[in-house]
């Protein structure tokens, strides 16, 4: 999948992509990357207080990222229903990830193309909903287009799914929901 390859490069070379998640189409940028992480803020016109979820295709791509008790675990990702965890961040996390919140909010992906990325960088991105703050998030190609070509230097092809919607958001310690889905 040359695609895949191509937002590698991006990634690499410091830039932002639009890509298909498992509910909705999100923008992303490696997270150690202070400047991508604050034009994917500029372009979403996004707090950032607010903070920035960060997606892996396995948990070993989240070492240095969190910093889990050693009686808990991410679970594995249902792809019907996908789960953002808030989980204790680890030293590589600096405050325009976290936001104001003192845990980070991570998901391993169980999109096929998402994950592709992951793995093509072997590391977390940051995934934030390809929207701008307030506004419905773009859910199909076209929309997604129309509102960000010319904004992040690469529109990943594929769809999202098998989601439908945002994810859910629980505390990884306690369970507790969040965010409903």
């Amino acid at each position: 999948m040359m695609f895949i390859a191509r937002a590698a490069d991006v990634l690499l070379e410091g830039g932002v992509i639009a890509y298909p998640t498992e509910g909705v189409f999100g923008l992303g940028c490696l997270p150690e990357d202070t400047e991508a992480v604050l034009r994917i803020l500029r372009i979403k016109r996004r707090d950032p207080a607010m903070g920035l979820i960060l997606i892996a295709s396995t948990r070993e791509q989240l070492d240095g990222w969190i910093c889990l008790p050693d009686d808990v675990a991410i679970p594995e990702p249902d792809p019907a229903r996908p789960i953002t965890w808030i989980v204790p961040p680890g030293p590589l996390v600096h405050t325009l990830i976290r936001g104001r919140h003192p845990g980070l909010a991570v998901r391993l992906t169980s999109n096929p193309t998402a994950a592709a990325i992951c793995d093509a960088v072997d590391s977390p991105i940051v995934s934030t909903s390809a929207n701008i703050s307030g506004k419905p998030t773009a859910r199909n190609r076209h929309v997604l287009r129309r509102q960000f070509a010319g904004r992040v230097d690469f529109i990943v092809p594929g769809d999202c799914g098998p989601s439908s919607g945002p994810s859910e958001i629980r505390d990884i310690v306690s369970g507790k929901v969040l965010r409903p889905r």
